[in-house]
């Protein structure tokens, strides 16, 4: 996920893609707490995604101030 693409979607989408993704790095907690995680890098590619997308809309947040 680049942030060009981020930039061109709408604040709702921005959210709801957000939300999945706080989900599903919850889930991959728990699957790293008993041992089961497969990929260990899948967890820095998702917080990473996590701050892009908060990125875009804190500057969408500056340009409606």
């Amino acid at each position: 996920m680049k942030a060009n693409e981020l930039r061109q979607s709408s604040l709702d989408e921005l959210q709801a893609r957000l939300m999945d993704l706080l989900r599903e790095q919850f889930n991959l907690r728990m699957q790293q707490g008993t041992g089961q995680l497969s990929k260990p890098s899948q967890m820095k590619a998702v917080r990473r995604d996590i701050a892009r997308i908060k990125t875009v809309m804190a500057e969408m947040a500056g340009k409606q101030a």
